[in-house]
């Protein structure tokens, strides 16, 4: 069989002639071919797409494209590429013709036959294979099962017929006579049903059939609305490469023709192209302009379709987002479940959240239908919940409670986006971190990089170790230096594994080594797209402390100093004082008598948060700290043993009405009478105590508990290991106290400080 071949030599121009699959032979030479080619790599848009994937390592290597003359002028080449900008306020009207197809110009094709469509890999002989194996054109399209409706606006991948071989060669023997438009449509169309197994009966199947696609592009304006789509269906069904300059032709075509669309025409071509992985950006962009003069008409079904597209092409236009979400507000009654997954994962697609009273809304249908919903828009809407910061209790406990259903049945990546969820908006749930504890070991193979730094992460923030503890930490590590090469070309999955091991007390020292070499931090700067200074800062100080006997690869004196000195100019900006931080400090400086005895700073700068270091004497008093003494506010006031209960804390909080300006001064001597309460020894033989006084906020906690967060646990753990007395003042208690009377502020905080070491 005869075949075209493009040879890749850049910048030359030379003639590609026609020559047999058994041997390298030219059957005609260059001047009878009379075409000229020049080929060269570009990094093209149009590269085939694995769906929505987070990681870059989800991502291909961008095709290569060809440039070929089209005007029959030797040695002058041009590119399909280079096209002005598409009008879109006008069309052009073309009057019907029945006038045959003109040969004068031909595009050889080179047609890619044998691309099936994508899936992930997964080790072969698996009893999870099935579960693993994520077909990126079919899954997000579950939606569209779901209403007739959609047939009218998508793509359709089902097989509506069948070709004979009969009518295949009939059909290829017709080729090369005069076609009138509507019979390369037809043809096109029928050939594209012709099944693959049965090309071995039929000869020159691929020749007639590029002739064919030579007389559809010749003139592609004769060719009605309905005609051409049906082209482009063809096209998705015979799986034509899409580095292919056809397909641009084709692209420029549907841009002309766009206001002349019906909506369900548009709908249709969008999916179709996204259907075969082949970005247009240029035609989406016209018919999102569109979109927005008819987002107002659109029916429920289109609206979603829309959604889809918008999502696929990780693109949605300010204007037209405006007007999506108040129709999605209008119909949300009436979406089911898999129209709910797709509308948040198209959202999450286009980096756009939804607002917290939609997702509420949603959350409340998800609560009484949680049984019915599939995984896969399960996943979409937890993402979206992710992504929005929306907290929807009732929904969450009932994905917890489900945990131990769904996860067997779940791919490692939708339980990754499952388990990220409830760590990144501090919601723990045991069962669901049980469960997921219980499945990874046995699957952990399915892992990718991304999978196991979001896995190791979440259970960080959590801090939460399972009853296979051992074997769970054990595989994930031994894991993690298997494919420690695919972890060189994405060093912050790395780092946040490493992350997410130290904040549970999991220091793998080989690995460790390799994050702090001088080669990988050199590397991690140049390809990762994030700053990982402060990740590798966070490790290497946490080693020190927490593993003396570590001897590796560490950071230098330089790179200590440069981040630190960002992380402290970090924290003095507006956005991360808090009132509430400012009003303790000025209240500290007068329980202690003066600002040489509070210093405000990081104590320990790679935990990322600031702290109130006090020093006492082995008697109780204060201890200058700060080298610039200012004058004190007010005496020092005298330790004495106050006992802080719970009903002491509901008594300064509701002890006098919102609107009550009339202060309590005898709040100090009448809690100074309090019964004192039993003090962990804190007795030190040194001559300073040091207290770290931590003022905390919401998000150091998890989520409707006590219990701190990953980062903040580490630091108190470190800061105690160094010899510090942590002294918590949590926002729970003071943020009350914040608009109450000052008696009341300094007689908390002097509790707080002196009732939390034993002084002689």
């Amino acid at each position: 069989m005869a075949a075209v071949i493009y040879r890749r030599l850049q910048s030359v121009v030379f003639q590609a002639a026609a020559v047999t699959t058994s041997k390298w032979a030219w059957s005609k030479s260059p001047v009878q071919l009379g075409r000229s080619y020049r080929f060269h790599s570009t990094n093209h848009s149009n590269g085939n797409e694995l769906g929505h994937q987070e990681s870059p390592d989800a991502n291909e290597a961008i095709t290569n494209a060809g440039q070929v003359t089209d005007n029959g002028k030797e040695n002058e080449v041009y590119s399909f590429d280079d096209y002005p900008e598409f009008p879109v306020t006008r069309r052009k009207t073309y009057a019907p013709s029945l006038r045959f197809l003109t040969k004068d110009k031909k595009v050889v094709l080179n047609l890619d036959h044998g691309a099936s469509p994508r899936y992930r890999k997964h080790p072969k002989n698996s009893l999870y294979d099935d579960i693993e194996v994520y077909n990126t054109k079919q899954v997000p399209r579950a939606f569209q099962q779901h209403r007739p409706e959609y047939k009218l606006m998508c793509y359709n991948s089902e097989r509506l017929m069948e070709t004979s071989t009969e009518e295949a060669e009939s059909i290829l023997q017709r080729v090369g006579v005069g076609l009138t438009p509507s019979e390369v449509s037809e043809f096109l169309e029928k050939l594209s049903y012709f099944p693959k197994k049965n090309l071995v009966d039929v000869q020159n199947f691929y020749r007639k059939l590029n002739i064919l696609c030579n007389y559809s592009v010749s003139n592609l304006r004769l060719y009605t609305n309905s005609e051409i789509i049906r082209i482009l269906g063809a096209f998705v069904r015979l799986e034509i490469s899409t580095s292919h300059p056809l397909l641009k032709k084709y692209e420029q075509e549907f841009c002309l023709r766009v206001w002349n669309f019906s909506t369900n025409e548009l709908l249709v071509v969008a999916d179709s192209f996204r259907y075969m992985s082949f970005n247009v950006p240029k035609f989406l962009d016209i018919m999102y302009s569109c979109m927005q003069l008819r987002c107002f008409e659109l029916n429920l079904p289109q609206l979603m379709q829309l959604i889809y597209v918008v999502g696929e092409g990780r693109h949605m236009p300010p204007d037209l987002l405006e007007k999506i979400e108040p129709m999605v507000l209008k119909y949300h009654t009436s979406l089911n479940l898999e129209e709910i997954g797709m509308v948040c994962l198209g959202f999450f697609k286009t980096g756009n959240g939804l607002s917290n009273d939609l997702m509420k809304r949603f959350g409340d249908i998800l609560v009484e239908n949680i049984e019915q919903i599939g995984n896969n828009a399960l996943v979409s809407v937890l993402k979206m919940f992710r992504f929005a910061r929306v907290i929807h209790m009732p929904f969450l406990r009932q994905v917890g409670k489900a945990a131990s259903k769904r996860v067997p049945e779940m791919a490692m990546q939708a339980i990754m986006h499952c388990v990220l969820t409830f760590a990144a908006l501090h919601v723990f749930d045991e069962d669901l971190m049980a469960a997921v504890a219980l499945a990874i070991p046995d699957r952990v193979s399915y892992c990718r990089t991304k999978d196991l730094a979001k896995f190791l992460w979440s259970f960080g923030v959590f801090k939460y170790e399972p009853p296979n503890s051992d074997l769970f930490y054990s595989v994930l590590i031994n894991q993690i230096r298997n494919i420690l090469e695919k972890f060189e070309r994405f060093p912050e999955h790395f780092l946040t594994c490493l992350m997410g091991l130290v904040f549970c007390q999991q220091f793998p020292l080989d690995l460790i080594d390799v994050a702090l070499s001088k080669k990988f931090i050199l590397q991690s700067t140049k390809i990762s797209l994030y700053d990982l200074k402060k990740d590798l800062f966070t490790i290497a100080v946490s080693v020190e402390i927490e593993c003396p006997q570590y001897t590796g690869n560490t950071i230098s004196s330089e790179f200590r100093k440069e981040v630190t000195d960002m992380l402290v100019e970090l924290s003095s900006q507006d956005i991360y004082t808090k009132r509430e931080v400012i009003e303790a400090g000025i209240m500290l400086n007068e329980v202690l008598g003066g600002q040489q005895y509070v210093k405000e700073h990081m104590i320990l700068p790679h935990t990322r948060s600031k702290d109130f270091e006090v020093h006492l004497d082995m008697n109780g008093k204060p201890v200058a700290i700060n080298s610039v003494v200012a004058k004190p506010a007010r005496p020092f006031i005298k330790s004495r043993h106050v006992k802080i209960s719970d009903d002491l804390i509901s008594k300064l909080t509701n002890a006098s009405s919102k609107n009550s300006d009339v202060e309590n001064p005898n709040i100090v001597e009448d809690l100074s009478n309090c019964p004192g309460e039993k003090r962990e020894d804190t007795t030190c033989h040194s001559e300073v105590i040091k207290l770290a006084i931590q003022v905390t906020n919401h998000n150091y906690y998890l989520c409707y508990s006590k219990q701190l967060v990953g980062l903040h646990a580490l630091k108190r753990r470190q800061l105690r290991k160094l010899g510090y007395v942590v002294v918590e003042v949590p926002y729970w208690e003071w943020f009350p106290l914040v608009t109450r009377t000052k008696p009341e502020k300094l007689a908390y905080l002097h509790h707080k400080v002196f009732s939390s070491v034993q002084v002689k």
